[in-house]
């Protein structure tokens, strides 16, 4: 009986080292050979338009890169695209909407605030004021605006806090309402994003407010994309203009090239 044990976990521990040799003599294949790289371009609203780069696996069979990449949403940081560190504070979401050949063409699907630049607004002795309303633009996008907005100490004040009532907040989050919706609901999506950075229907709302309650930091927080319409492609290309003719890089002549020409320059 003792035999036969020892036996059965001898075969057990060959059986387990055969089966680890096996696993080590697997040839491990590097994922991202199997990939290719694509260049990201963002609207025509912003001034960098190569936000970046990223990778998706080779079409192979029935499996279609460009699919695999439409609806990929991309986080940028308004500082990168427009080359000003003052709005490092806002994020940009851009969601790709067509592929064409290594270039994915992305367009705005909302954005949002970091959590430091949130955290440095909110305050004790002052009012917050928020609101949020739903709009849709004259083609066809709907979204969620949230609003945000502190109240501000009057010029002759003596008092340390400026608490506002609450029918006064009640007022100024009606104004908020109305404007958000004026400014929005008047215009397309390119026009609206031009209005976003900034920062028009902000100043807007603070300036209307003001005679309600001073307000200060006045922001539009967050946009989120609800709704969009049916894909056009001559609608992208009117943000995006063409790449065909984009030039990648410069050539460089080799340095086995430039040798025989310094040469003959000496010569």
């Amino acid at each position: 009986m003792g035999c036969s044990l020892g036996g059965k976990r001898e075969k057990r521990a060959r059986t387990t080292r055969m089966r680890a040799s096996a696993k080590n003599l697997v040839e491990i294949v590097d994922p991202f050979s199997k990939k290719d790289w694509y260049d990201i371009k963002a609207p025509s609203m912003f001034t960098v338009r190569n936000v970046g780069k990223t990778p998706q696996t080779r079409t192979q069979g029935t499996k279609i890169a460009s699919d695999g990449l439409k609806g990929r949403i991309f986080e940028c940081s308004l500082a990168d695209l427009n080359q000003d560190e003052d709005q490092a504070f806002r994020k940009m979401f851009l969601k790709c909407e067509d592929v064409q050949g290594k270039n994915v063409l992305t367009n705005f699907y909302g954005m949002d605030f970091t959590t430091d630049k949130i955290r440095s607004l909110v305050r004790k002795w002052f009012s917050l004021i928020e609101c949020f309303v739903d709009v849709k633009t004259t083609d066809g996008y709907t979204m969620r605006v949230f609003c945000i907005g502190f109240t501000k100490r009057r010029v002759d004040q003596t008092k340390r806090t400026c608490y506002a009532q609450s029918a006064q907040i009640r007022k100024i989050r009606a104004k908020m309402v109305e404007i958000i919706k004026r400014e929005c609901e008047s215009c397309d999506l390119k026009e609206l994003v031009l209005k976003f950075i900034p920062e028009v229907i902000g100043k807007e709302i603070e300036k209307s407010c003001s005679g309600i309650y001073p307000l200060q930091n006045v922001y539009l927080r967050k946009v989120k994309m609800l709704k969009t319409p049916k894909f056009d492609v001559t609608k992208l290309m009117e943000v995006h203009g063409d790449y065909s003719g984009e030039e990648v890089g410069q050539q460089i002549p080799r340095a086995e090239e430039a040798k025989p020409e310094a040469a003959a320059a000496e010569e």
